[in-house]
């Protein structure tokens, strides 16, 4: 008991004695040992203990380095990740894609009895994709402060400040020139050429044009109309008749397409200075019937690839049906103008273009049966050609009527006669 409190004192008097708080702690552990009284440690545990921590020190330092790696890796991958993320939005990864679609049907339909070269389906889809992403970053870069004003869009890389503008453009200009740069040397310089004059197309001239003028949007039609003639001459060097088929589709496709979307965004794309037909129509009737007209314009496409010889008879039921179900949701937003039709309009457009492109795959016409009868028949090759031409023109052709939009910039003429 007397050693209890004799030590107590002790220690108080040496937490009072001192003004800093370190010497209460020390305090602390006399009390601890006056209470449960232990052996006085030996030199060689301590040793033992000396030695353990300078033998730890180097799995510390591992350790810490390990850890230290696994930031700067996880760091690395967040980057990463980030600026994948904004590349994807900035080149409008989805909408890239509809357009290599779209080239890559224009390529196989141009490959004719050919076998399809895969590598160079995949160049042709690989120059256009970074063709594509081109374009649309530059979209973007001059349009950051439209971009801002608009729900739809603020969200995106440059008006949010996720991406600095130096960083847009350096990634534009990369993806714009290896994608001409692919295109020419895999290819060839046609379709280069088409890449190349559809991107100053689309950035330099319809880009300003939607804060100018209505028009934008048949400019734009014409735009989104030149990837299947680019993998058509990607894969036959060569721009024919055949080959306008399917942008024809993808021009008047475009209108309905775009009517509608300007209709359900009428007030973002006001909030944002775009001038769109929508924004002089409120009640939809205008556009409504401007939409219902290009449908219309889709019908005969089918009667044209077949009398042409691209396609089948079937495709001729399937795209006068496919076209008269678009049209169908045309008419109904003409009547009631409503959100609601509209929206079912933009709907059937997306449904569209792909079962569309699907049937001018599956019902184009193959030549390669005949080719076997006429080598067994000894038929030069210029006798083999005159007689696929004479068996292509069984049926007598008849000039196409004028298939031209009644917009500002119609897309292409007519052929006024039979080519095959």
């Amino acid at each position: 008991m007397w050693r209890r409190s004799a030590v107590s004192r002790f220690s108080s008097r040496i937490s009072l004695s001192s003004s800093s708080s370190r010497l209460i702690p020390w305090s602390r552990e006399l009390c601890a040992v006056n209470t449960f009284p232990q052996p006085p440690p030996s030199s060689e545990p301590t040793a033992k203990l000396a030695i353990s921590g300078a033998g730890s020190d180097p799995n510390r330092v591992l350790a810490s380095g390990a850890a230290a790696a696994t930031s700067r890796i996880a760091a690395a991958a967040g980057l990463g990740h980030h600026y994948a993320r904004c590349y994807w939005e900035l080149s409008k990864a989805r909408l890239s894609m509809l357009v290599v679609a779209t080239s890559g049907t224009g390529y196989i339909l141009g490959t004719g009895n050919a076998a399809v070269d895969l590598a160079g389906l995949c160049y042709t889809c690989a120059g256009t994709m970074m063709i594509a992403a081109s374009a649309n970053s530059l979209n973007q870069i001059f349009e950051i402060s439209n971009d801002a004003k608009m729900k739809r869009t603020m969200r995106r890389p440059l008006p949010s400040g996720r991406m600095s503008v130096p960083h847009a453009v350096a990634w534009a200009t990369i993806a714009g020139a290896s994608g001409a740069c692919l295109l020419a040397t895999k290819t060839n310089m046609m379709a280069a050429g088409l890449a190349s004059a559809n991107l100053v197309l689309y950035a330099f001239v319809y880009t300003p044009l939607k804060q100018l003028h209505p028009v934008n949007t048949w400019v734009g039609a014409v735009v989104g109309a030149i990837p299947p003639l680019l993998g058509w001459a990607a894969a036959s060097g060569e721009i024919s008749y055949n080959s306008m088929i399917l942008p024809a589709a993808l021009y008047f496709w475009q209108i309905p397409h775009f009517m509608a979307l300007a209709h359900l965004c009428r007030d973002d794309y006001a909030a944002g200075g775009y001038k769109m037909l929508s924004l002089f129509d409120p009640s939809g009737k205008r556009i409504a019937a401007v939409a219902l007209r290009n449908c219309f314009y889709m019908v005969p496409l089918g009667f044209i690839a077949y009398d042409w010889g691209l396609t089948s008879s079937w495709f001729c039921l399937e795209s006068t049906l496919l076209t008269m179900a678009i049209a169908a949701t045309a008419f109904s937003f003409y009547r009631h103008g409503t959100m609601e039709k509209a929206r079912k309009m933009f709907h059937a457009s997306l449904l569209f273009l792909p079962v569309f492109m699907s049937g001018l795959l599956i019902h184009r016409v193959y030549d390669e049966d005949k080719q076997p009868l006429l080598e067994a028949a000894g038929l030069p090759n210029s006798a083999s050609s005159e007689v696929k031409t004479q068996r292509r023109k069984k049926r007598p052709a008849q000039p196409p009527v004028a298939y031209a939009s009644a917009a500002p910039f119609p897309f292409l003429p007519a052929p006024s006669f039979y080519s095959p």
